[in-house]
């Protein structure tokens, strides 16, 4: 994780007491994993956001910054001159754009709960890129519009939302942004989700730059299974407490979609399991441009491609950009 938001966070739960933060997070778990949307904001104070940072700010920056990651490949020498973060909460996604892309720019945070605005404010003082951000109070839903920006992120937002207001919140990004980043939980009903918005940025315009090596339809089949990934996420003593854990590490699973206006250029494939690695050989699951998926073995006799197969990742490109396939 970001260093500096490490560092922020630390500062914020210190004095905390770990039980009142854990019975806050248990609340926070048992809504944002329900299946009903709600009107109105899940973060009440600030003992619920102090929750929040703690059990999903460092999970949710590690995400983003994946998907930004890999949206950044497809656009080299592009940088945002100004993002807007719907539903951004204490403003994760903000640091993993600054991340992305360092320096200043124009940043606007919009989100239904006052406390979580408050607290984003506070913690991103601590980051030079961040202290102009404007962070204001907003109704996420069919009245919302939004200003021309560069980039619009959308992250863990639309499990709260019903169906009307999903695709409003999608139309508004779509008419005010040249790249839209939308991120949801990786799991079957958030990867439903991320293909509703994906199909209707396709309407919009918008050409898929990742993780998609196409714009066409998914080629996995309704029901047989879900285009998600996940992100290593390094754990804090007091992160650990409060969730119950004594690993030094969790793995965040996460579906997404980065649809732009730009001339982007997506990977010819993506790497959509973990690869398995065998004996003189790897093999690769893929998402191809061809609109399909296929397993492929790279063995030793590929020389440098064995080399990027035996280092490649979940979620990585295919072959790596720069590489000769």
């Amino acid at each position: 994780m970001n260093d500096p938001l490490r560092t922020a966070l630390a500062e914020l739960l210190d004095g905390l007491p770990p039980t009142e933060v854990a019975a806050a997070v248990d609340r926070l778990i048992a809504n944002y994993r329900g299946a009903t949307p709600t009107h109105a904001p899940i973060l009440r104070d600030r003992a619920d956001v102090a929750a929040y940072a703690a059990y999903r700010m460092p999970a949710t920056f590690e995400a983003v910054r994946s998907a930004l990651e890999a949206f950044a490949d497809t656009v080299p020498g592009w940088t945002p001159g100004s993002h807007v973060d719907v539903g951004g909460g204490t403003g994760a996604a903000t640091w993993a754009v600054t991340t992305t892309w360092p320096g200043e720019r124009g940043v606007t945070v919009l989100d239904w709960a006052e406390p979580a605005l408050a607290l984003g404010r506070e913690i991103a003082a601590a980051h030079p890129s961040l202290r102009g951000a404007r962070w204001q109070r907003a109704r996420i839903g069919a009245d919302l519009t939004l200003d021309a920006t560069d980039l619009v992120t959308v992250s863990y937002v639309l499990n709260e939302l019903s169906e009307a207001d999903r695709a409003a919140l999608v139309d508004a990004a779509a008419g005010a942004a040249q790249t839209v980043v939308i991120v949801e939980a990786g799991t079957p009903a958030g990867y439903d989700r991320v293909i509703e918005a994906r199909d209707r940025l396709v309407r919009a315009g918008f050409r898929i730059a990742a993780p998609c090596p196409h714009s066409a339809a998914c080629p996995i089949v309704p029901g047989t299974d879900w285009c998600h990934f996940s992100a290593r996420v390094g754990r804090s003593s007091l992160h650990r407490q409060v969730k119950g854990g004594s690993l030094a590490y969790e793995d965040e699973k996460f579906s997404y979609v980065a649809a732009t206006r730009l001339p982007a250029e997506p990977a010819p494939a993506r790497v959509v399991r973990r690869p398995q690695i065998r004996k003189g050989q790897v093999l690769l699951d893929l998402c191809e441009a061809e609109e399909q998926l296929r397993r492929t073995t790279v063995t030793k006799r590929h020389g440098d491609l064995y080399k990027a197969a035996r280092d490649a990742d979940w979620g990585d490109a295919w072959p790596p950009y720069g590489s000769v396939s």
